[in-house]
């Protein structure tokens, strides 16, 4: 006869009562009796500390729940797992710390923090045999990281190229579907409530710069710091560039790309030109995608909402569930964060091999086309394709150039020695390309 099984209780604190706070605070306090009958697991919400209480009292928490100090919180010795979602580096860093010390499991959506400090922690976490879960931290409610962690464990991963930032992916699909400008779009996006007063993390690629780092971890085991980062932002793009890499057969996208080959690692954030059969092109709004290529399953899409209350705090509770299970069959550092260290350098931008995109705003007159492209074939890039769009007024028309892979160097030099020269008006705009 089999003994009965004693049901487990896990205690939680919780750091932080935003949006993404309230709504694991729903979740937490509604399901209890579904991961009871489900999971055989008793979560319990013990602890909830938030800077500001008059934000506490509005939601009607319950005074026995409310921790005096976010320090008194993860100092409480019956609380087993501590969800941080205040955000920022300090004190968030110090409030994960004093819980990984205390024998604490950690659950975030920090990205900020682990793409700065992610490796410390981890490091931490292992030589105290706790786990840090951060699912939410990238894509929400998609679980990319669960996927890349167990789903691909026995994969290598060759490339990664991810919309992942939902503010800069809706500005440039509205540029596109209505034929507005950044700033027009930009409104729109702060009207809908999809971007921030203050939208620079975003619209400067910052942010996809800090979720793929998270990625590029746990898929090459390469640590690597914002700076050693290539990021280029969406501002600078103009609704006629968008309308001719349409007119050609592509869209413009806010990629992040991370991607081993011949041995070195890329790791990228920028504008690029997608074709239209890419599975990516249609990702639009504020939905996020990642498409990954791998050895054994190929090539993969994972496609969602990127961002929201309940998604995200949906992202945040299955990263509690998952920690709650450890310590109930005891078995903390179960899934490491990161499975090898990658050897391979970081590759230089200027190293870059790519198809590019350029548009010259030139004089309308003879030879000026046969000085751009002898500039270009002086620098060794090959051009794929040229048309000369209409005749504007002061004569000026947008000569568009599709090349073949050239290096970034190059192309960057080209583009230098062409601005000086004296029938070319404006700095020439490029794009990376990317798909077949």
């Amino acid at each position: 006869m089999c003994k009965e099984v004693v049901m487990k209780k896990i205690n939680v604190g919780l750091i932080g009562f935003g949006t993404v706070g309230r709504g694991v605070y729903r979740l937490l306090r509604g399901r209890n009796s579904f991961f009871k009958s489900k999971l055989g697991i008793d979560i319990r919400l013990r602890k909830v500390y938030e800077i500001n209480r008059r934000t506490l009292r509005k939601f009607s928490v319950p005074k026995q729940l409310i921790a005096s100090s976010a320090r008194d919180l993860v100092g409480d010795p019956e609380i087993d797992i501590v969800i941080e979602l205040i955000g920022g580096i300090h004190p968030a860093k110090e409030y994960i710390k004093k819980a990984l010390s205390s024998g604490k499991f950690v659950v975030t959506a920090n990205k900020a923090l682990l793409s700065e400090c992610g490796e410390d922690l981890f490091k931490l976490a292992k030589r105290f045999n706790c786990d840090i879960y951060f699912e939410a931290s990238v894509m929400a409610g998609v679980p990319i990281i669960k996927v890349i962690r167990e789903g691909f464990v026995a994969n290598k991963i060759n490339a990664i190229y991810g919309i992942i930032n939902g503010t800069s992916n809706y500005i440039l699909s509205k540029m596109t579907d209505e034929a507005i400008d950044f700033n027009q779009a930009l409104k729109l996006a702060k009207k809908k409530g999809y971007a921030e007063r203050n939208p620079a993390l975003d619209i400067g690629g910052l942010d996809c710069a800090h979720k793929l780092a998270l990625i590029t971890y746990l898929s090459f085991g390469k640590a690597v710091r914002l700076e050693n980062i290539y990021v280029e932002g969406i501002k600078g793009i103009s609704p006629i560039d968008i309308q001719y890499a349409k007119e050609l057969g592509y869209v413009v996208k806010l990629l992040g790309i991370s991607k081993l080959e011949q041995g070195r690692l890329q790791i990228r954030v920028h504008p690029t030109l997608l074709p239209k059969r890419h599975p990516l092109a249609s990702v639009s709004g504020v939905f996020n995608a990642v498409f990954i290529s791998a050895d054994l399953v190929g090539d993969v899409l994972l496609y969602g909402r990127g961002a929201g209350q309940l998604p995200a705090a949906s992202a945040v509770v299955s990263d509690v569930v998952d920690v709650a299970l450890n310590i109930k069959s005891n078995t903390g550092q179960r899934l490491p964060v990161s499975r090898f260290v990658l050897k391979a350098r970081l590759a230089k931008m200027q190293e870059l091999m790519s198809r590019y995109y350029l548009r010259f705003m030139a004089i309308d007159k003879p030879g000026v086309l046969a000085k751009i492209s002898g500039i270009l074939g002086k620098h060794h890039i090959s051009i794929a394709s040229v048309s000369q769009k209409e005749r504007r007024r002061a004569k000026v028309v947008p000569v568009v150039i599709l090349t073949h892979e050239a290096k970034e160097k190059d192309v960057q030099e080209a583009l230098k020695e062409m601005h000086r020269f004296v029938v070319i008006k404006r700095f020439p705009v490029a794009f990376r390309i990317e798909g077949k």
